[in-house]
């Protein structure tokens, strides 16, 4: 088809105007937008809102003091008032806590034999991070009314230093949905040197992710956030549901000694339990043994809670 010439040029003025308001017109409503992503030059993976789950660090100031008798002194004299019902207060911490639900990926491990076998391993990546809140208790003043100890009151400040993660990972598996039924399996977290390449490369290459035992080699300045990676091997295939209970997040604990286990000339602290502050995520998958997926892993179960802290 022959058309004169200046009749191309203006189709092709008239093309290039309407590109040049198309663009206008998309960067008014850009700016106008406040939806619109902010720019970031971060190496990092940007990850989907909702994929890193949140834990809620609940700190207690119940938890900076506890009441106890200090029974290596009433073992020697049952009558020291000054050794019953003492007051014992110490600082807690807290690091919030945020996870990816557990995931799986094949690995080729290292074998006594010399030989390489590959393994369904089971894992999760999450961060830490120490928010500074650190609560301290101050002594302040004494008690308005008489008593017949020497007490005072005492005020929870909020302090900030550097914290150290030790971390324990532990997944508790269970055959069926209820707890008096099928057997129970507990794996701790393996350090797996081989793994954490694979899974770094699936999870974002630019990243520094810590095992459980590099992640400890040193203190989380207040601000600071890490990341790590919790791996499990040979976990049974017939699981259904599970919980991953996660050491090391705080230091509250509570301590209990049970009536008539410490005898006079016994060790201090001898029969005393010592129950850690846990955090407990909890899973299930609706599937079979047959063929292992990370799609069939729900976070929650059925009926119950997404996670809980607990004392064990």
């Amino acid at each position: 088809m022959n058309c004169p010439r200046n009749a191309w040029a203006c189709l092709a003025a008239l093309l290039l105007a309407f590109a040049c308001l198309t663009a206008a017109v998309e960067g008014v409503f850009a700016e106008d937008d406040p939806a619109a992503p902010p720019t970031t030059d971060s190496p990092y993976r940007k990850l989907a809102p909702g994929v890193m789950k949140s834990v809620d660090p609940r700190q207690d100031l119940g938890e900076t003091t506890s009441r106890h008798d200090v029974i290596e002194l009433l073992a020697v004299d049952a009558n020291l008032d000054f050794a019953k019902d003492v007051p014992f207060r110490h600082d807690v911490w807290t690091l919030e806590f945020k996870f990816k639900p557990v995931r799986m990926i094949w690995i080729d491990i290292p074998q006594p034999s010399g030989y390489m076998q590959r393994k369904l391993l089971w894992y999760m990546v999450y961060s830490v991070t120490n928010t500074g809140k650190t609560l301290h208790p101050v002594k302040e003043l004494e008690l308005p009314y008489d008593t017949n100890k020497e007490e005072l009151l005492y005020e929870v400040q909020s302090t900030e230093q550097p914290i150290r993660f030790i971390p324990e990972f532990v997944l508790e598996g269970h055959q069926y949905m209820k707890d008096d039924t099928g057997f129970t399996k507990a794996y701790p977290d393996r350090v797996i040197p081989v793994a954490i390449g694979p899974i770094s490369r699936r999870e974002d290459p630019e990243r520094k992710f810590y095992n459980a035992v590099d992640i400890s080699a040193r203190e989380i300045d207040v601000g600071e956030t890490l990341w790590g990676i919790a791996t499990w091997e040979d976990v049974d295939p017939r699981i259904v549901r599970f919980s991953v209970f996660v050491y090391g997040l705080t230091n509250a604990y509570k301590w209990k000694d049970p009536k008539g286990e410490y005898k006079a000339g016994d060790e201090v602290g001898a029969g005393r339990k010592l129950y850690r502050k846990v955090l407990k995520l909890n899973f299930w998958r609706p599937s079979d043994q047959y063929f292992e997926h990370e799609e069939e892993i729900r976070y929650g179960v059925p009926g119950g809670v997404d996670y809980r802290w607990v004392y064990r």
